[in-house]
């Protein structure tokens, strides 16, 4: 903050020695001196510094509105030290993968009802009191839940309602920002983050608004993946059910197969497919009804076994 303070301080000293030298120099032209062509280019000069000046200027003012939060820059209009001076330390938790796990199951199984009517509120003055008379739901918990709800209703196509707890998701993303960056307990950044957002400069709204659009984007990227996995799952399992008996899908069989040899079994006819088989050469034909059995799409029996026997030794022996 103090770093940023000095360097306003060289940009406006330093525009406002040019702002002289240019009003100088101005009125030097209106008075009708010699070298005139001199002046001009040394007044081209400092127009141009000025503007780098105003250009170093602005620059400055859009990185002090976006600077992170931290005590000196909190503690503006909205903001108390003391507030964020009093919180409760942040408690980090060094456990296992399963033991995170296990923590958020049964976070889960006593607080869903409570995190999906957080997730409901539209007013951030109601969000902020559910929040304080709750305190335990400012938790990293709490924003995992959310972000799992909003994949799923965004997977049954409730884009409104998923914007909407979208919204709630990125509040507490904040939240927890701000508490990671001032080394507090979430629940101490409550009331910082909700008084904040209600009068922060159009700078931060917007940053805030960046964050919610980009966030419900990956929302809808995550789920049409899970859709997509979850539609390749039951298709495998489709696929594994109709298997024949000796492992083959009767589907592909079924494509695979020549588009005479097709219309034999879409229209089950029988002597059709005896001749069409005593066509082929008795090699190619034996490869293929053993792919039929084995995917179950051809399910012989005696008297039928015997007639495709009795059909290929009779082009056999035709062909002798």
């Amino acid at each position: 903050m103090a770093e940023t303070e000095k360097e306003k301080e060289v940009l406006v000293k330093g525009k406002t020695e040019t702002q002289k030298k240019i009003q100088e120099l101005s009125k030097k032209l209106n008075d009708d001196v010699p070298d005139v062509s001199k002046l001009k280019i040394e007044l081209s000069d400092l127009e141009k510094q000025k503007q780098e000046f105003l250009k170093k200027e602005e620059e400055l003012s859009k990185k002090e509105k976006l600077a992170p939060w931290n005590v000196d820059t909190i503690s503006k209009e909205g903001f108390t030290k003391t507030v964020i001076n009093k919180g409760k330390p942040r408690k980090e938790e060094d456990l296992t993968e399963e033991e995170r796990d296990d923590k958020y199951r049964q976070f889960v199984k006593e607080n869903e009802k409570l995190v999906k009517k957080y997730g409901m509120l539209q007013k951030f003055d109601d969000s902020k009191r559910f929040l304080q008379d709750n305190p335990h739901l400012a938790c990293e918990d709490t924003a995992n839940f959310l972000v799992v709800w909003c994949v799923q209703l965004a997977m049954e196509e409730k884009i409104e309602l998923m914007d909407h707890v979208a919204h709630q998701t990125i509040c507490m993303q904040y939240i927890l920002e701000l508490a990671k960056q001032l080394e507090v307990d979430p629940r101490s950044c409550v009331s910082s983050f909700f008084t904040r957002i209600q009068t922060a400069e159009k700078s931060y709204i917007d940053a805030f608004q960046d964050e919610l659009s980009s966030f419900k984007q990956r929302v809808r990227t995550r789920a049409q993946v899970r859709l997509e996995k979850l539609m390749k799952e039951a298709e495998e399992e489709e696929r594994k059910e109709r298997l024949g008996p000796g492992g083959l899908d009767p589907v592909e069989v079924f494509e695979s197969l020549p588009p005479a040899l097709q219309k034999c079994f879409e229209e089950r006819d029988i002597a059709m497919l005896q001749e069409e088989i005593a066509k082929m050469p008795e090699a190619e034909a034996c490869v293929i009804m053993k792919r039929c059995v084995d995917s179950g799409l051809w399910v012989p029996d005696a008297k039928q076994a015997e007639a495709m026997a009795a059909a290929a030794a009779s082009k056999e022996m035709a062909e002798k």
